[in-house]
């Protein structure tokens, strides 16, 4: 079974890479904040923000995760046959059982969250449940499990926690801008001088969280590719999770407990907006959370094990 995440080490390295990059993002929103204002403090506090962010997104973000979804725990007395399915899975897989969430929602769906395999946890919807056959929710599950295996749970994980925060950081710094009494300080400062420095700032501003935004759904559309070809691997049979993405795709709600911050755990699109852009140009393709379901499942089908 080593052989089946072999990609783990790459993970963990891209885990770093993306907490150092947000890291670096923290301080450069901050540092345009204190050069605007002509504030170390602002800077600062910057620091510690970030500190405190990357502290919390990597032994809470799960926590904070599942409870923005209501997922509700069930174990084998509550749920004895989804137990049994995951159980089977993780004993092939060579996984330890993660914990199981039930998500009471008609729009099917499912996520995986956790730091590593031993502190993971898996959330499907009521409504996964109750569409999807046997061989289906098995491709959905063993897709979530590899998400576990693969060890990038972490690095989505901790995107949206981070990704949200440099929002708010960049959203605090705009609000202050705005609310400050900058106008006596521009006109001594000079007025052509002033304006350039004001849309220097602008920009940046709102290329932080922007380009924060794009990373995080790069790690994303990247890691479900993985995911669903190691979940053929596990089960040997790519046509029922192929299967089950064309289902959840088709259905047209969206999820109630789902919204941009999250969207792109789920292992379909789980926003309407979204799941209409499998033909969308490479441009717009950038600000997609998952790979088109097209070609995610030609991709399984192709692959005749």
């Amino acid at each position: 079974m080593k052989t089946l995440y072999q990609e783990s080490d790459s993970n963990k390295l891209r885990t770093v890479f993306l907490m150092s990059g947000f890291f670096i993002f923290f301080i450069v929103v901050g540092y345009l904040a204190a050069w605007y204002f002509n504030d170390s403090i602002i800077l600062w506090i910057a620091v510690i923000f970030s500190v405190v962010s990357s502290f919390i997104s990597y032994w809470w973000s799960d926590k904070i995760i599942l409870q923005m979804a209501k997922a509700r725990p069930i174990d084998r007395n509550n749920g004895k046959e989804i137990y049994r399915l995951v159980e089977n899975l993780c004993i092939a897989a060579g996984l330890p059982i993660p914990k199981i969430y039930l998500i009471e929602d008609s729009s099917p769906n499912a996520f995986a969250t956790g730091r590593n395999p031993k502190h993971s946890a898996i959330a499907l919807t009521s409504g996964l449940l109750a569409s999807l056959e046997k061989s289906e929710l098995e491709g959905v599950i063993a897709h979530e499990l590899s998400h576990i295996g693969n060890r990038d749970i972490l690095i989505s994980t901790v995107a949206t926690v981070l990704v949200g925060a440099i929002a708010i950081l960049s959203d605090l710094a705009f609000r202050s801008m705005f609310w400050s009494n900058r106008r006596s300080d521009n006109d001594n400062n000079g007025g052509n001088a002033a304006i350039i420095k004001l849309l220097i700032f602008l920009v940046l501003m709102i290329l932080a969280p922007l380009s924060a935004k794009l990373l995080s759904l790069a790690i994303s559309r990247r890691r479900e590719f993985l995911a669903d070809s190691t979940a053929a691997l596990l089960t040997r049979y790519p046509e029922g999770l192929a299967r089950a993405l064309e289902k959840i795709s088709s259905v047209p709600q969206n999820m109630k407990g789902a919204n941009a911050a999250t969207a792109h755990m789920y292992i379909v699109a789980p926003l309407q907006p979204d799941k209409k852009k499998d033909k969308s140009s490479v441009f717009k393709k950038l600000f997609m959370t998952h790979p088109p379901i097209a070609e995610r499942v030609a991709r399984l089908r192709e692959a005749g094990l």
